[in-house]
């Protein structure tokens, strides 16, 4: 599905409604997609001139307003041509092995090696070429990016992609392109637990990387934030253990949402639904929550379920309200406390219920019967399990 958003020429003459960034899409001449979500791996793609490779936009409907999402494709022993650009880029590898080249400010290069669920980030306007290393397979990467925001806030394609300026202070040590960082630490509000964040250019395996324990988002959650190329984009990784899920919460639109490992699903809804929308849960599923909906990932297999989000709003650089509030706490305090997290006391019994359903499926075990009585829910007819979904307490945008 194209997405349909047109400048429009009123009686008088005058044009209103102008989308530079959707102007510039249609000119690149590529498959554009337009879904609640996508199966990155699967999606159509075609011959893109601006990087010499192929491409599509893996648009969602949740997006919002600042950041969206493509996908590159480098054919075997292939090379994507060089190019800059004013607005932060994302990639996260779906498939293949390869490398990046990036030209530093100061006339230097810098490169690295990348396989399958690696992380890097394009310095700001720094100029940089892709590579597919392998002569057999295809690399496809995935790129969150705020593209966006920064072409329809300056509607002039030569500023973004053809801007001299240089931005050394985002480059950060050369051992950042090789997977080294800093880590760094800092306590929420609202007793919303510790978060962690590091800083880097480069994370090779977003599979292992070490993760820190948020129980206050389910009982063996964990986490890290990513401050990438000292960019005002945010990433993290969270871990779902097996046999739990996590609570339930919302925030802004345009989180990208890139299932790494594991199987399972997520359910999104409004508050007042009669149902969910589900979504499934494997390496290549892409999707954005739209703003304000609740949404919740549920682990079904034997092993842990790892996801990656990439945002606007940096833990070093908020950006917007809603992101700052998050970073304090609120995504991960309960609606009751003025928070924009469900306890699993207040979820819709329902929930909870086809979580056991999804498990005797796959043949894993619940662990969260320190939570719920299991067998009671077990017992309850299907026909009392239906309603519209309601929460406690909810609280407007502002929180």
């Amino acid at each position: 599905m194209a997405e349909s958003k047109q400048a429009v020429t009123t009686s008088e003459g005058a044009r209103v409604f102008l989308d530079p960034y959707m102007d510039w899409v249609k000119k690149q001449g590529v498959p554009v997609h337009l879904d609640f979500g996508h199966d990155l791996l699967a999606l159509e793609t075609g011959d893109w001139a601006h990087y010499e490779a192929r491409g599509c936009f893996a648009h969602t409907h949740g997006r919002g307003d600042f950041c969206a999402n493509y996908v590159l494709e480098i054919s075997p022993a292939k090379k994507t041509k060089p190019v800059k650009h004013v607005h932060e880029a994302f990639f996260f590898v779906l498939a293949g092995f390869g490398s990046t080249t990036v030209w530093l400010p100061n006339g230097e290069k810098n490169t690295f090696e990348w396989g399958p669920k690696a992380l890097f980030a394009i310095p700001l306007n720094c100029e940089y070429q892709i590579f597919n290393t392998s002569g057999r397979e295809t690399a496809r990467l995935s790129c969150t990016n705020d593209l966006p925001l920064a072409l329809n806030h300056y509607h002039n394609e030569d500023f973004i992609f053809a801007n001299p300026f240089k931005f050394p202070e985002r480059i950060g040590e050369p051992s950042r392109f090789k997977g080294e960082g800093e880590h760094s630490a800092f306590d929420r509000l609202k007793g919303a637990g510790q978060i962690n964040v590091w800083d880097t250019n480069f994370v090779p395996d977003l599979t292992s990387f070490k993760l820190y324990d948020l129980n206050t988002r389910g009982k063996g959650s964990r986490n890290v934030f990513f401050q990438l190329a000292d960019g005002t984009m945010h990433s993290h990784t969270s871990e779902i253990p097996v046999g739990r899920y996590k609570k339930a919460h919302r925030h802004a639109a345009g989180t990208h949402v890139h299932a790494v490992s594991g199987q399972g699903y997520s359910l999104l809804w409004y508050d007042g639904d009669s149902e969910f929308v589900e979504l499934p849960w494997r390496h290549g599923i892409m999707y954005t929550p739209p703003f304000w909906m609740f949404h919740q990932h549920f682990n079904t297999c034997d092993e842990p379920a790892r996801y990656l989000a990439c945002s606007i709003g940096s833990a070093r650089y908020p950006f917007i309200s809603l992101r700052r509030v998050s970073n304090e706490g609120g995504g991960s305090t309960s609606v009751k406390q003025g928070g924009r997290q469900i306890e699993y006391e207040d979820q819709d019994p329902r929930i909870h219920r086809k979580f056991l359903e999804a498990l005797k499926a796959s043949g894993a075990s619940s662990l969260m019967g320190d939570v719920f009585d299991e067998e009671a829910i077990m017992r309850i007819p299907a026909e009392d399990l239906t309603g519209v979904i309601q929460t406690p307490q909810l609280k407007g945008p502002a929180v």
